[in-house]
């Protein structure tokens, strides 16, 4: 026995549609029936039933047309789905997709980037030549989570838009389970290795130049191919990022930022000079050839008039072939982590980083990226990005020695302060030395750093071993002390049950740089766990219910004054 139902006209062929069910043989098959009836009817008075017979591939062409992207993304999308989609699931009615072909389709892209069947031989060149080294059996390599997740969201989007054309009832891509975003993971190059790359690039004007701005403006490589004189202020010592170029293949077109943002950035001294002289030098080089350089010309680029831009790709394998001839396993792209590892390793607060970086979200990006360069040592490092731009290092001392008379870190001023209490007599040796608490108390600083400290003094051997009910004992080396060492006057460490004076403060809550509530507390300003204490109270009253805080931020004001103290984040 067989239900069916009539479900209108197929909204592209214009053919008749049907909902049909078969009813084994049996006894109950009437009445099964029957209720097979009353399903199909009830799905098509609900408009659950697909009213279309469209394929995977005619969901994606009806999409297409009206997807809100760039020139570079569209093409990018097209070759997912050349490549991608339409050989593996292109064919598949779209009503039919379900999660089960969806986890089996990603299981694919996940084994073989090639789709591959049976073993085959991968040539150097798809043109007539002579096999060498370079051609060999193939080898599946998987297709890169953020490739997957990218085509994930391309048919998710392409689904929502025939569903709400009511082609089909649902979006079948919420069922699916993509993988999940890879954790950002920079490794930018060492100083070493940047003076090593920007000594070699330096062989040639035009490309020394431009690694040299690389290294200090932190530009996309795109950007740094949009550059044209205009966007450069000599008075002003200024560089303005305001447009891309964008290669693919052959084709270059200019358009807007990644972003869409217009960042200026503020020059150094040697950089801003550095860019004068490159100026004389190209209009030097264009005055021979009856040429000029105008507002208009690009800053890079191969044509002596600076009419081209310097192609991206171009840009990217020469540098990489330069860090190859180095030895140095980079790429252009880590050039942007190196300029924000160093940056907040100076001290620089995360919204001037992403600035300069061109992140959106005030700073969000920039932290989840860079998290593991933001910490108590990062913050206290040297000035400018400048002054870790190139010089070879000299011969280096263990950390643990160089703490004893050029502490850097706050664990290691602590450690340092104590050491010269000691070895000066003034907590007597075989004393009882004092406690984790008590150090964090004197020092006003976090139990984590006063333990840290604390474990710097074992090293040192200042302490004796501890137990389990066994407080360390003091140990007086006899080391001398040097003037350098000597140090300025510390808090006895006495006062440690004195607490730190509480103000009021006013406090302003952010998520993702947008503003949520204002409030003001009595509070240490300066004492990281009252802080966080306030952070996340305010959060959970405005309706926070996760695990991690790591989208919000404090803002601390003294009270009646609208100049900003600092901004806290809980990591």
């Amino acid at each position: 026995m067989r239900a069916r139902v009539a479900n209108g006209k197929d909204r592209i062929t214009g053919k008749r549609l049907y909902l049909e069910e078969t009813i084994p043989a049996g006894p109950d098959a009437l009445d099964e029936g029957e209720k097979a009836l009353r399903r199909l009817i009830t799905q098509v008075d609900e408009k659950k039933a697909p009213q279309t017979r469209a394929t995977v591939n005619q969901v994606i062409d009806a999409h297409m047309p009206y997807a809100k992207v760039s020139e570079s993304t569209r093409r990018t999308l097209i070759r997912y789905a050349n490549k991608h989609i339409r050989p593996l699931i292109g064919e598949e009615q779209a009503g039919k997709v379900d999660a089960e072909l969806l986890d089996r389709y990603y299981a694919e892209l996940a084994r073989c980037r090639d789709h591959c069947t049976k073993p085959f031989t991968e040539h150097r060149t798809q043109r007539k030549h002579t096999c060498d080294a370079r051609c060999g059996p193939h080898i599946c390599k998987p297709l890169a989570d953020w490739s997957i997740r990218k085509i994930h969201f391309f048919l998710s989007a392409a689904f929502e838009t025939v569903r709400r054309w009511t082609w089909v009832s649902m979006n079948p891509i919420d069922l699916a389970r993509p993988p999940a975003a890879p954790q950002p993971d920079p490794q930018p190059p060492t100083p070493e290795e940047a003076a090593l790359l920007l000594n070699a690039a330096w062989q040639d004007v035009f490309f020394g130049t431009l690694v040299w701005v690389a290294f200090t403006t932190s530009p996309r490589r795109a950007e740094l191919c949009g550059l044209r004189w205009k966007h450069f202020e000599p008075k002003r010592a200024r560089l303005a990022f305001h447009r891309n170029i964008v290669q693919d293949g052959a084709d270059i077109w200019e358009k807007d930022t990644k972003t869409g943002q217009k960042r200026h950035i503020a020059l150094d001294e040697q950089t801003n000079a550095l860019l004068i002289d490159y100026r004389d030098y190209c209009e030097e080089q264009a005055k021979k050839l009856g040429l000029k350089i105008t507002r208009e010309s690009f800053i890079f680029s191969l044509t002596t008039d600076g009419s081209q831009p310097y192609r991206p790709e171009t840009l990217t394998q020469r540098y990489n072939r330069l860090a190859q001839r180095l030895g140095i396993e980079t790429t252009f792209r880590r050039v942007r982590h190196y300029s924000a590892t160093e940056l907040i390793v100076a001290g620089v607060d995360i919204r001037t980083v992403a600035g300069r970086l061109g992140h959106s979200g005030g700073g969000t990006t920039t932290l989840k990226v860079y998290a593991a360069w933001v910490s108590e040592a990062d913050q206290r490092a040297s000035k400018t990005l400048l002054e870790h731009v190139p010089p070879q290092p000299p011969a280096r001392v263990s950390a643990t020695e160089r703490a004893k008379t050029a502490p850097s870190a706050p664990y290691e001023e602590i450690a340092a302060a104590i050491r010269r209490r000691i070895l000066s007599g003034e907590i007597a040796d075989g004393s009882v030395a004092p406690s984790i608490k008590e150090v964090a108390a004197t020092f006003s600083t976090s139990i984590g750093t006063a333990h840290r400290a604390v474990g710097l003094l074992h090293t040192w051997g200042l302490l004796s071993p501890a137990g389990r009910g066994i407080r360390p004992t003091v140990i007086n080396t006899g080391e001398n002390l040097s003037p350098a060492q000597e140090g300025p006057a510390e808090p006895p460490l006495e006062e440690a049950s004195k607490p730190r004076e509480l103000t009021m403060i006013n406090l302003t809550l952010l998520r993702n740089g947008d503003r949520i509530s204002s409030f003001s507390a009595q509070a240490d300003p300066h004492d990281p766990s009252q802080l966080k204490r306030l952070l996340i109270g305010a959060a959970r009253r405005r309706g926070h219910e996760g695990g991690t805080f790591d989208d919000y931020e404090l803002e601390i004001r003294n009270s009646g004054s609208p100049e900003l103290v600092s901004t806290f984040v809980v990591l």
